[in-house]
Order: structure tokens, then C-alpha cells, then sequence
């Protein structure tokens, strides 16, 4: 089984996608029982790989490699180290949790959830691929199924913000696939002496040609205009600014489960690609742009909270958070030191967890108020609710929602004892010794976060309770098994992280390493 493991988390879920496509779509139960079972099976497996990973090990593990398309070198090539496993992890906890988010929809649920575990496939393929032509593969899988899943089952503007992310999506995977070819053609196999997309191979400098080392492109060096090329492809999947403004807008009106599911996974693939690509293949022209990447994951912090503060919709406001919250990941990898790295890592994972219970908590609230108004807009369509509060005293109306909102949003500001504090410690004191400055500057968002989160919550919950509510009811039982494993994991992690960061140090040690070695080459650009 150790073999294909990867490949049966992979492959279960299109599995599963598969026979959901022959069931007659009146039967929307057995649909919904299907997908929940098939996510289960894909968690049960992550769990199992969980216990067999060896943590100090930091070479790739459970690896398959056979040949797919031999006249180009394509390979099935998988595999894991500490930098997928944790992702491949995530990935399963979410997809899961993500079913049950969905069972309210009525409108083609077939498709839905085919959709849906076709995703699932597409993300789990992206985390495992060490052949640059099959990551790529998966990586165009995952853009037409959340085409449509907020296409069709979104909100009002839906087309738009579908429209948005699939442009944003597919300008930044053409870059990728040019310096995709730019990569095969510029690299060889040590062994045949032929071009290869093998990912591994491209990482050995060795197997690089002549002109990928001292080439020139529209005056600049090629290795620089390739990490340029990789690194836009993969900054608006982050989204990090200036390519942030698609979020904003699938979030919104993306259902609450694909909301869940882009803050939770989608947002980490282009953070991952950076650290999987950009780092190793490119260390050099990575060491040349350490300053730059700084200087962009503050932006991030410090806007993506400014913006947040300003929300009135909590929807908006988590999907802001989600930018600021992805800036302390950036600035983690920018000093390329142990600390740094390791905690970027760390806060990719447990920035799924918290945001997946955000989006899950305005959820519930939404399906039962069917808004989402901290404070209704001046432009409300009911003149009367315009300035007035939308919520307010829900703690003594529903206790048990408010003690797991109040878990969410107090991990999201970085309280100590919550998992949040924990990787953002790591990303300052990684970051401070390289980036004294512009850590500093970074510790306002800290700041902001506290700000925005404890304002959202003292109005949902403080205060005396609005009448206009009083037919909200407390979370199901449905509910409460989403949000509570959840909520288990950000305490747990709070207080020890080890579970994690144990699993991811082997493998991102040796990444800070090369970078380290690296530094003094940087120059020559």
C-alpha cells in the first residue's frame, strides 16, 4: 500500500466524481452520502500517511515514477516531503469538512459534488506531482471545476467574479507554462542526457544548461525573468498585491463551502508553488529577490488589514483577512532561515484551519439571517435597516455558535494559546534578523488584525440583542461536527505544535540550506 497511497488520494476522489455522474440526480441524498463517504476514505488515507511518513527523513517519500509520455520524458512522478505532506494533509481535513457545508444546496447537486471531487483530485495532484508536465496537468484541472462551482452556484454577481478568477487564474498559468518549457528545454537528465520536466532534476544546478545560468532575456538575466515568470503565476493564486482583487469577489459570491475551500487550500497552492519551484530550481534569482519579497509580504499585512477594517460584509471581511494573514507567509520565506521557513509552512496550515472555520461560521449565520451586515450599508435596499446594526447580543441568543466564533476569530488576531500565534512568531523571528525593519513595520498588522476581528465580534455578539434576529436558531448538530474538529486543532497546535512542525522540519531545513549556500552567488546577477 505504501506505494499508492498518493495515488489512491489522488485518484479516489475522481473516482468518486465518476459514479456520482451514473446515479440518477433525483436521488440527492445518495449523492451527498457518496461524496461525504468519499472525502472520508481520502481523510482516512491522509491519516494513514500521516502515521507512515517519516519525519526525519527529508527526502521524497512513497514515490512513484513511471513513464507516461516517453517521446517527451513526461512521468507519472509522485511524491512527498515535509513541504506537501503537510498540505496533502490539509487538503483531505478540508475537503471533507467541506461536504457537510453543502448539504443545503438543492439546485444540481449531482453536478455540484462532481465538480467538487474533481477539485479535490486536481488540488491533491498538485501537492504530490514531481513531474513539471503533470503538476501543470493538475493545476489546469483545479481552474475549470471552481469555474463552476461559483459560476452556477454562487451569488448575485456570480458570472462576475467567475470570469475574474478564471482570467486572473489562466494569465498567470500561461507565464507558468512558458517557463515550464523554458525549464524542460534548459534542463537534463543525468542520466539519458535528454530534456526532462522532471521536478527533482530541475533542482540539481547542476542539470542546468549554459544559457539558463548566464543567458540574457530583454537584457536581464534568464534566471531572473523565469523566477519572474513563476513567481507571478503563482502570486495571484496567493493572491498577493497588486494581484489581490479577484479574492474579494469569488469569495463573496462563491457558496460557503467553495469559499472554504479557496481560503483553505487554493490560496496555499501559490505560496507552495513558490517555495516548490521558485526556491530550489531557482535559488540564486530567489537570494536576488529576498528584499523584494519582504517588502511585498508586508503590503500584504498591512493593506489586507487596513481593507478588512473597513468591511461591513463579514464575508469581505475574512476574505481580507485572508490576504493580510497570507503576507506573514511571505515575509516568514523571505529570510530563507530555518525560523522563517518553518513558520511559513506552519501558518499556511493553520491559516486553512482558522479561515475554513471563518467562512464555515458566516455560513451558518447567512443560511438563517440571509445577510451578512456587520453594520447595514448606506445602499441597502430596506431604507429603515441603512446604519443600523445587523446583528448584536447574539451571545445570549446562541451560546454555543458564539464560543466557536469566539475560537475562530481570537486564533485569526494570533492569541497566544491558538495556533495563529504560534506560526506568526515563527515568521517574525525568522524574518527580524534579515528584515529588521520591515518585521517591525509587519507587527502593525498584528495590531490591525486585533483591531478588525474584535469589532466584528463585539457587534455580532455584544451589547443587547436585536429583536429582528430572535428567529436564529443555535448550530445543529451538522454544524457543530464541521466546526468543532476544527476548533480542536487550532487549540491543540496552540499548545503544541510539534504534530506539524516535527513533520515539516527535516525537508524545509535542507530548503534553507541551499538558499543559505546560495547567497553568495546572488551577486552575479
Amino acid at each position: 500500500m505504501d506505494q499508492w497511497i498518493l495515488t489512491l488520494l489522488t485518484f479516489v476522489p475522481l473516482l468518486g466524481a465518476t459514479i456520482i455522474l451514473f446515479v440518477p440526480g433525483n436521488q440527492k441524498n445518495t449523492i451527498r452520502w457518496l461524496a461525504m463517504v468519499t472525502t472520508l476514505v481520502c481523510l482516512a488515507l491522509a491519516a494513514w500517511l500521516y502515521g507512515a511518513y517519516d519525519e526525519q527523513n527529508p527526502a521524497m517519500q512513497f514515490v512513484v515514477q513511471l513513464p507516461w509520455i516517453a517521446s517527451f520524458n513526461i512521468e507519472y512522478h509522485i511524491g512527498i516531503d515535509g513541504l506537501s505532506v503537510s498540505m496533502v494533509l490539509l487538503t483531505a481535513l478540508i475537503s471533507a469538512i467541506c461536504v457537510p457545508a453543502a448539504w443545503n444546496i438543492e439546485k444540481g447537486v449531482k453536478g455540484y459534488y462532481a465538480l467538487f471531487l474533481l477539485l479535490e483530485t486536481g488540488m491533491q495532484g498538485v501537492f504530490v506531482s514531481l513531474d513539471f508536465f503533470l503538476f501543470y496537468v493538475f493545476w489546469e484541472v483545479m481552474l475549470l471545476p471552481m469555474y463552476f462551482l461559483v459560476g452556477i452556484w454562487g451569488g448575485p454577481r456570480k458570472e462576475y467574479a467567475a470570469i475574474k478568477f478564471f482570467l486572473y487564474t489562466l494569465a498567470g498559468s500561461v507565464l507558468l507554462l512558458l517557463a515550464m518549457l523554458a525549464m524542460y528545454f534548459n534542463t537534463t537528465d543525468p542520466v539519458t542526457g535528454e530534456n526532462t520536466f522532471n521536478m527533482l532534476h530541475m533542482m540539481d544546478q547542476g542539470n542546468h544548461s549554459e544559457w539558463l545560468k548566464t543567458g540574457v532575456i530583454f537584457g536581464k538575466s534568464a534566471a531572473l525573468m523565469l523566477w519572474v515568470a513563476m513567481f507571478i503565476g503563482f502570486a495571484i493564486k496567493v493572491p498577493l498585491f497588486p494581484f489581490h482583487t479577484w479574492l474579494p469577489d469569488a469569495h463573496v459570491e462563491a457558496p460557503t463551502a467553495i469559499s472554504v475551500i479557496l481560503a483553505g487550500v487554493l490560496l496555499k497552492m501559490g505560496t507552495y508553488g513558490i517555495l516548490r519551484f521558485n526556491y530550489p530550481m531557482l535559488p540564486d534569482a530567489t537570494h536576488y529577490f529576498s528584499t523584494f519579497l519582504a517588502v511585498i509580504g508586508v503590503v500584504n499585512i498591512i493593506y489586507g488589514a487596513l481593507c478588512a477594517l473597513a468591511q461591513n460584509d463579514l464575508k469581505k471581511l475574512v476574505a481580507y483577512s485572508s490576504i493580510s494573514h497570507m503576507g506573514y507567509v511571505i515575509l516568514g520565506m523571505s529570510a530563507f532561515t530555518v525560523h522563517g521557513i518553518n513558520g511559513a509552512v506552519f501558518q499556511m496550515f493553520n491559516h486553512g484551519t482558522i479561515t475554513a472555520m471563518l467562512f464555515l461560521l458566516v455560513g451558518v449565520i447567512y443560511d438563517q439571517a440571509h445577510h451578512r451586515y456587520i453594520v447595514f450599508p448606506n445602499d441597502y435596499k430596506d431604507p429603515e435597516l441603512r446604519g443600523q446594526l445587523g446583528f448584536g447580543g447574539l451571545w445570549t441568543h446562541m451560546p454555543v455558535y458564539g464560543s466557536i466564533t469566539m475560537v475562530a476569530y481570537f486564533a485569526a488576531l494570533g492569541l497566544p494559546g491558538m495556533s495563529g500565534f504560534i506560526s506568526e512568531a515563527l515568521c517574525f523571528l525568522g524574518a527580524f534578523p534579515v528584515h529588521r525593519t520591515l518585521t517591525i513595520i509587519a507587527t502593525l498588522g498584528v495590531l490591525l488584525g486585533a483591531g478588525y476581528m474584535l469589532w466584528a465580534f463585539q457587534r455580532l455578539f455584544m451589547g443587547s440583542f436585536n429583536e429582528r434576529n430572535k428567529d436564529l436558531v443555535e448550530v445543529n448538530s451538522r454544524e457543530v461536527a464541521m466546526l468543532a474538529p476544527l476548533a480542536v486543532i487550532v487549540i491543540l497546535l496552540g499548545i503544541y505544535p510539534a504534530p506539524v512542525l516535527d513533520l515539516i522540519s527535516a525537508s524545509l531545513s535542507q530548503l534553507s540550506e541551499t538558499l543559505t549556500a546560495s547567497g553568495a552567488m546572488a551577486a552575479g546577477f
